[in-house]
């Protein structure tokens, strides 16, 4: 088997993170001369030695890397078989780190399928024993392979891959849509990162940015290649997908994101030296990493304590006599307090934080930090305050000119995730009745001022209720989407409200559809269960309402008076 593993080389894939559209790591895939990785491995097994051949490859992989120099994280793989062996095997990944220079948190380990042959307990194992000695986790294979879902909720990996098969059936399958909401809930759970594999397309691209993955890969972006392209951007492929045309691409509605970004929405990976580095140590990464804005100097324990600013320090050290000066004393005389900022703050909050510092650090990287206060990376102001403005416009798109409430892209996405999270909650729809007639007798200006007037009610109304979400759906129609202990005093509030056009009077009409957890599975299924409760409640006379619920055909009539006669 080693003769078998000198002809094997490594190529390296970049990820991506499409909000910053820069390099947030690398993977190290292996190349055999002949045949497969998966060909390799199959031999090793037969032949007794594949725990050892698997991690023989992961060594030559990082010392692969450590010949281009480059600090961002390394992804390499090892079966969920070999981590369940025997924990010797692992002693050569370690030998292969110190020869490197690269600490175990800098590595990301890809654990890959079969992950039935692997025994449970052993595999949970040797994975938490790993994480002590400070790697960092990735599940590789989700979606088409063997992984469990509870797996992923007992480990809770820093990385989930989603499968490639996944992604390239992702535009025109709605299953295999709904199925990535599913993951990223439970990722946004156990605080994992999804990275789709595989993006060969721009529509692919685009469907998973509407899902809010924001980690990829694929042919599309970089293709692996021997010497890794660490400097890499996709600012091109992300300003065609961000065209509001894209989104037609595909029919099924996104996963609701949590309001605004996050700072680790926008993270870039720390350049990092010990607090003890060299003007030299720095001027040297600066050097050979052109794209990277600054370093970060940690202590032992990996927590931020100087921040030196690339273009503060080169204009210390390239002065007159500034090598000199410099060069062998300690970064630190030229550094900066780090600015820093919790991984679970929102963009807003880091936003503030700038607002309050020194002028001439305004542009200065910010320092994420974990609930130990270890540095987990950086962001820059600019891509913040970038993407800030990217959802804002793409907020106000979406509203109603009329009211100025969203429409029914918000909507869809508040009901699916309450479907998701396994609420019970409710749906109505209300509309004003004989709404054109109000148009035909006292004008549309008339109309229009009904409408916002209504609009204003709804929305003055949820103020009360933090539950509730209102949106206008077009026209005289209106959705609100509430808990099932606010929807009655809510709806009460506003069906007690008299509206007229002109002075004359109109009536209103609610129809309400009660959905317990599991009764409905999307929101055009919501829609199509409301149709009908809304003719009833549109056949009753003055302001009704009408109570529904999935799989019964009893309603509840509310308000509203007798039927009305049908000549």
């Amino acid at each position: 088997m080693p003769a078998l593993l000198d002809d094997v080389r490594f190529a390296f894939q970049p990820l991506f993170n499409l909000n910053t559209g820069g390099v947030v790591a690398v993977e190290a895939l292996a190349r055999p001369h002949d045949g497969s990785v998966q060909d390799l491995l199959r031999m090793a097994f037969r032949a007794g030695y594949l725990a050892n051949t698997d991690v023989a490859l992961a060594c030559r992989a990082i010392r692969s890397a450590a010949d281009h120099d480059f600090t961002l994280p390394l992804h390499v793989n090892l079966l969920a078989m070999t981590i369940a062996d025997k924990s010797e095997h692992m002693a050569p990944l370690y030998a292969a780190l110190r020869d490197a220079g690269r600490p175990t948190a800098n590595l990301v380990i890809e654990v890959g399928t079969p992950y039935s042959r692997a025994p449970r307990h052993r595999l949970v194992k040797g994975l938490d024993r790993l994480r002590q000695d400070g790697f960092k986790i990735g599940l590789d294979g989700v979606g088409e392979g063997d992984a469990p879902l509870s797996l992923l909720a007992e480990v809770q990996p820093e990385v989930v891959k989603l499968d490639r098969e996944v992604v390239q059936e992702l535009v025109d399958d709605p299953a295999r849509f709904a199925l990535v909401q599913g993951l990223q809930h439970l990722c946004e759970a156990t605080g994992s990162l999804i990275v789709a594999e595989g993006v060969e397309t721009e529509p692919q691209l685009a469907a998973l940015r509407r899902l809010g993955v924001r980690l990829a890969q694929g042919n599309l972006l970089a293709a692996a290649q021997r010497r890794p392209k660490i400097n890499a951007t996709i600012s091109t492929v992300l300003s065609e997908v961000n065209d509001p045309e894209a989104a037609t691409k595909t029919t099924t509605k996104p996963l609701r994101r949590k309001p605004g970004p996050k700072v680790t929405d926008f993270l870039h990976p720390a350049t990092t030296l010990p607090e003890s580095a060299t003007s030299e140590d720095v001027r040297d990464v600066l050097a050979t990493q052109p794209t990277v804005t600054g370093v970060v100097l940690v202590d032992d324990d990996g927590r931020p304590t100087w921040t030196v600013d690339r273009n503060r320090f080169l204009l210390a050290v390239t002065g007159p006599f500034g090598h000199a000066l410099h060069a062998k004393r300690e970064a630190a005389r030229l550094a900066d307090p780090p600015r820093v900022i919790g991984a679970g703050s929102t963009a807003m909050e880091m936003l503030d934080v700038v607002a309050h510092t020194n002028r001439e650090r305004t542009n200065d990287d910010l320092v994420v930090v974990d609930d130990d206060d270890r540095c987990v990376g950086v962001v820059r102001v600019a891509d913040v305050v970038r993407g800030i403005a990217e959802m804002k416009v793409e907020q106000a798109a979406a509203l109603s000119p009329l009211t100025r409430l969203p429409g029914s892209d918000s909507i869809a996405r508040e009901v699916d995730r309450r479907i998701l999270s396994g609420e019970i909650f409710a749906v109505g729809w209300l509309d004003v009745d004989a709404f054109k007639r109000v148009n035909d007798s006292v004008g549309f200006a008339a109309g229009d001022d009904l409408i916002r007037a209504l609009g204003r009610k709804l929305t003055e109304g949820a103020t009360a209720f933090p539950g509730i979400q209102v949106g206008h759906v077009g026209g005289d129609d209106f959705l609100v989407v509430a808990g099932l202990n606010e929807v009655v005093p809510y709806a009460a509030g506003v069906l007690d409200t008299p509206f007229d056009a002109e002075g004359h009077a109109v009536t209103l009409s609610l129809a309400t559809l009660v959905c317990a957890a599991g009764s409905v599975g999307s929101y055009r299924e919501v829609s199509r269960l409301l149709a009908p409760l809304k003719e009833h409640a549109k056949s009753l006379r003055g302001n009704s309402w009408v109570l529904g619920r999935p799989g019964s055909d009893h309603v509840d009539v509310l308000r509203g008076g007798a039927h009305l006669a049908v000549s």
